[in-house]
């Protein structure tokens, strides 16, 4: 599946590191990355390390051989739709929340895998151009289903190679509730209070962390999902640390005035408390006070 195109749908933070990582690569095949408005030709990425480089991207002459759907979950199906692919074409979705993966698994004439991904990066301001990849980190890669574990070897060996650490899962169900966890915290704090990551370990804001985890740990127990090893609050703060430098999603969207992903984010969870009877009154203010 080397040879020919691969295509990255939706040019936010995440969309852009991925087609950069794969464009530096001179043994994938091109690859092409599709905006709001059209194909992008080049790419600036900043490493972690505060180097820039330019990277050229293609415009596919053949059908890609993979499809990575990086767009805000809201928009996913409506892209797919505009992009007119065979059917049959692999899917690797990258969105936030629990939404649109089981949807699309379901739906899509074809394998598709999720991914949870703790990379962070984030798009420079205007009048800047290019993305910031702020902190490394590591994406799991599956199908609901747990029938195309070759597919994802494949394809989690090839973002490892281009400097993406990545491995196949058969439990990709909680690696996503594991991720939404940590949206579900970082998100809404961090662009209610306009903050990076990092401020989130500050005590003036750690007792909301706090609050937060112990409801998501709550809802978690209830429907059975595996708490992570460090636990739901270590997991989260351990993220937290990782990610310090990181501008949120969330945050990114309200500081440029665009919608956010809070129903993506939150319902699930919220709706995890309307199943069990649980009074998450901290999750439902956070929904509240975040901007849609």
């Amino acid at each position: 599946m080397t040879a020919a195109p691969w295509l990255v749908l939706g040019a936010g933070a995440l969309g852009q590191l991925f087609a950069a990582r794969l464009a530096a690569a001179d043994d994938i095949g091109p690859i092409a990355l599709r905006g709001r408005h059209g194909l992008l030709n080049q790419l600036r990425l900043q490493e972690t390390d505060g180097s820039w480089r330019s990277l050229a991207l293609a415009s596919p002459e053949a059908p890609p051989a993979l499809v990575i759907v990086a767009t805000k979950a809201p928009d996913a199906e409506q892209a797919l739709q505009q992009a007119q692919l065979a059917p049959g074409t692999p899917l690797l979705l990258l969105q936030n929340g629990f939404s649109v993966q089981p949807r699309l698994s379901a739906q899509w004439p074809g394998p598709v895998l999720c991914a949870a991904t703790t990379e962070a990066a984030y798009r420079q301001p205007p009048p800047a151009i290019g993305v910031v990849h702020a902190a490394a980190g590591h994406t799991w890669l599956g199908d609901l289903a747990a029938r195309h574990l070759a597919l994802a070897e494949t394809v989690a060996a090839i973002l490892t190679r281009v400097g993406l650490a990545a491995s196949a899962c058969d439990d990709i169900d909680e690696k996503l509730w594991h991720k939404l966890a940590v949206n579900a915290v970082i998100n809404p704090l961090t662009a209610r209070h306009r903050v990076l990551n990092g401020a989130l370990a500050e005590p003036q804001l750690s007792a909301e962390v706090a609050a937060l985890c112990a409801e998501i740990a709550q809802l978690m127990a209830a429907a059975k999902v595996p708490p992570p090893a460090a636990g739901w609050q270590g997991w989260v703060g351990a993220v937290i640390e990782a990610t310090a430098g990181n501008r949120s999603s969330m945050l990114q969207d309200v500081l440029a005035g665009r919608g956010t992903e809070r129903d993506a984010i939150l319902q699930p969870l919220l709706a995890l408390a309307d199943t069990h009877a649980l009074a998450v009154p901290r999750l439902r203010a956070c929904y509240r006070a975040t901007p849609a």
